[in-house]
């Protein structure tokens, strides 16, 4: 006798973390409203603030996907002047902080093509001036690469050298097997720790604030300045950082979830 099979059921998923981003949300809500002296001006203070945080974060994470795996594929390259070039850059840059390489970007960068442009009569490089937000974009992502390319190495070197040779034997070369058949499978592996490295970097992305850039940190330092109010600056500033970084955690949990059911 045959028995009559009914179809799975599709389980429903719901992230509770939600309740965490709603409650912040109308946390911030509630101060807007309630005590609109100061927080409502305050909101208002560093609302551009806010858009050029977002605006450094998202171009210095999409530079730093590809360079980050230039550098990775770099590493595994198997000329050791490649490898050996890229790994000095990997070693150094990772031992240096990362503020201390902004303010070198914005600062001692410009003053070293001036020099140049001394030296060799180049009137474009003598007359160079850093532009903030340029240049805090070009340090974010010199600087997150390396740590990228260490991601990405590791999610390629997880796979199967068997994937590579077999891909190989189809007649593939080493390009064709990297993009078609092992950085597919890598990507999934490595999903959680790059978006990781995102919430790190939208969190980082304060520290532009040293290097003349008008992000939300800086503009909240430039309202406490001007009225004295500590507090309640700081915290709204804290608040609304928490509600991106909560979001970006958010999202990197879906693409997660996706990629774990496509497999």
């Amino acid at each position: 006798m045959e028995k009559n099979v009914l179809p799975a059921r599709k389980s429903r998923y719901f992230d509770r973390w939600w309740i965490l981003v709603a409650a912040v949300v109308l946390l911030i809500l509630l101060l807007v409203f309630l005590i609109p002296k100061p927080y409502k001006d305050i909101l208002l203070f560093v609302r551009n603030g806010i858009w050029t945080t977002i605006y450094i974060t998202i171009i210095s994470f999409l530079l730093v996907l590809v360079f980050g795996l230039l550098v990775a594929l770099a590493r595994l390259s198997k000329s050791m002047v490649v490898k050996g070039v890229s790994t000095v850059y990997v070693e150094v840059v990772r031992g240096i902080p990362m503020m201390v390489q902004l303010i070198f970007w914005y600062f001692a960068f410009p003053a070293l093509i001036q020099n140049i442009g001394d030296a060799l009569n180049i009137y474009s490089f003598r007359e160079y001036n850093a532009e903030a937000i340029s240049m805090a974009i070009l340090g974010l992502t010199f600087g997150y690469s390396a740590y990228m390319s260490e991601v990405y190495r590791a999610g390629i070197q997880s796979i199967s050298k068997g994937q590579m040779e077999a891909a190989r034997s189809l007649g593939m070369n080493y390009f064709q097997a990297m993009r078609h058949v092992i950085l597919p499978q890598a990507v999934r592996v490595i999903l959680p720790p790059v978006g990781n490295e995102f919430i790190t970097l939208l969190k980082d992305s304060s520290l532009v604030s040293v290097v003349a850039v008008a992000d939300m940190t800086r503009r909240g330092r430039e309202y406490q300045a001007a009225h004295f109010i500590p507090i309640q600056t700081w915290i709204m500033i804290a608040l609304l950082y928490l509600v991106m970084t909560l979001l970006a955690a958010r999202l990197v949990t879906y693409l997660e979830r996706r990629s774990r059911m496509e497999r």
